[in-house]
């Protein structure tokens, strides 16, 4: 059987020349694709998901109670929060992680965090901010956990294997076969849409960086992985070291602002960006988009906020304006801004505790009361649109021809996903004179 990236390149090419995948859907190219075993590779896939998940369930029941101190900042930061929380209930009342250890205070007084099993609760914690949020003592609980994730990793606890989807994931995005850059002379700002909307939405994202070059000429393109997943799971060192050199090149080459259309990668770049300057695609159509036709009449749809846009109104305002703008009818949600919802993606919790990750999500599905949902997060439109119909507020003004575009999901999966980020590349690389030699030296 071919390997997966020769696989991936061949059927890529063949691709190539059409704007769907229904398109090419036949009985000689399914004969072909069984010929080149990408059947056999899909299976090969679910049986490595099954092992990997009994693997988890293994590890869960067999991990041995290890003890390692804790670093003084993290001995600070839990006893301020064992001896500041009020148990007032508020950061548990909408949280299941909390609704089944407890309060902060509480979980802090019944657990010894110096072991190892301890520490691992912190991965059930979906990191999405909410309890200090709404915290009256502007305590701060997702944190500590972050910290005891990190904690668990320098202690050598972490299991790399348990999350080795979205570890590999990661690594397909910062590869030279998936990763790329195009930075034109004269460019000081690039579009990083992320890993997830290139793969999911071709054309949308295509459609918008075109956009987008048309009130920013000498825009640049970098296709490529913020490495959030890593930053969550607690791997600070190798975060550090792939996003360090991430940020460093772009720097080397005079690039000073960051256009993303992720909410992760936004969150990212604020944080660790150290100098760069870092905004999302709707704040900046909001104010040059044109006037967009929609296909079909839509019913009245809610906004959901990705908890990583949480203390970001103004972005949060832009999309409500874009929306707006498409003539739809909009009904706020009892949690928003401030106080939204995780979709259930947060913290790669679905690893190892699905059962929370989906309360999230069938939380806000509650919440929408059938409603069509619009997000502005290709993750967040994976997770809910299982239990929702929601929809990318970047489909809604680029690809808004699409007839089934608010009934049915529309974005591309894997393994078909992959397939699409190489075709956006080659288009890229194809259409658009934007090549620079990364090495090259940037005169200020």
């Amino acid at each position: 059987m071919l390997s997966e990236a020769h696989l991936f390149v061949n059927f890529g090419n063949l691709l190539g020349h059409l704007d769907i995948p229904a398109g090419v859907l036949s009985v000689e190219l399914l004969t072909a694709l069984a010929l080149l075993g990408f059947f056999q590779l899909i299976v090969k896939r679910r049986l490595v998901w099954f092992r990997r998940s009994q693997e988890t369930n293994r590890h869960q029941r067999q991990t041995k109670n290890e003890s390692s101190p804790l670093s003084q900042s993290i001995s600070h930061q839990l006893t301020e929060i064992g001896n500041r929380c009020s148990e007032c209930g508020r950061c548990v009342r909408d949280c299941a992680f909390l609704t089944h250890y407890g309060t902060p205070r509480a979980i802090i007084e019944s657990h010894d965090f110096t072991q190892s099993t301890a520490q691992a609760m912190a991965y059930e914690c979906s990191l999405c901010g909410l309890c200090a949020a709404v915290c009256p003592e502007q305590l701060d609980p997702g944190r500590i956990f972050l910290e005891l994730r990190r904690a668990y990793v320098s202690n050598g606890f972490f299991k790399a294997s348990i999350y080795s989807t979205i570890l590999s994931y990661e690594n397909r995005g910062r590869s030279k076969l998936f990763s790329w850059q195009g930075i034109p002379e004269g460019c000081d700002t690039v579009f990083f849409p992320g890993c997830n909307l290139p793969g999911s939405r071709m054309t949308t994202t295509l459609r918008l960086f075109e956009s987008l070059r048309r009130s920013i000429p000498k825009l640049g393109m970098v296709l490529n992985c913020c490495c959030k997943p890593s930053h969550d799971l607690g791997r600070q060192a190798h975060f550090n070291a792939a996003f360090g050199e991430l940020r460093q090149a772009l720097q080397r080459q005079g690039i000073r602002r960051v256009l993303v259309a992720c909410p992760n990668c936004y969150k990212i770049f604020k944080e660790y960006g150290e100098g760069l300057m870092v905004q999302t695609v709707y704040e900046v159509l909001v104010e040059n988009i044109a006037p967009v036709q929609l296909a079909h009449r839509w019913g009245t749809v809610s906004v959901h906020d990705p908890c990583a846009m949480r203390d970001n109104d103004t972005v949060q305002q832009s999309v409500r304006q874009l929306v707006a703008g498409l003539g739809m009818k909009h009904v706020e949600m009892r949690h928003r801004g401030r106080h939204t919802l995780c979709c259930g993606e947060g913290g790669t919790v679905h690893a190892v505790c699905p059962s929370l990750s989906k309360n999230w999500a069938n939380l806000r599905a509650q919440e929408s009361h059938d409603r069509i949902v619009i997000t502005y997060c290709a993750g967040c439109c994976s997770f809910l649109g299982r239990v929702a119909p929601t929809v990318h507020i970047a489909d809604l003004l680029y690809l808004p021809e699409a007839p089934q575009l608010g009934r049915k999901n529309t974005a591309t999966r894997a393994p078909l996903s992959y397939l699409q980020r190489i075709r956006v590349k080659r288009r890229l690389k194809k259409a658009y004179s934007l090549s620079r030699p990364e090495n090259a030296q940037h005169t200020p």
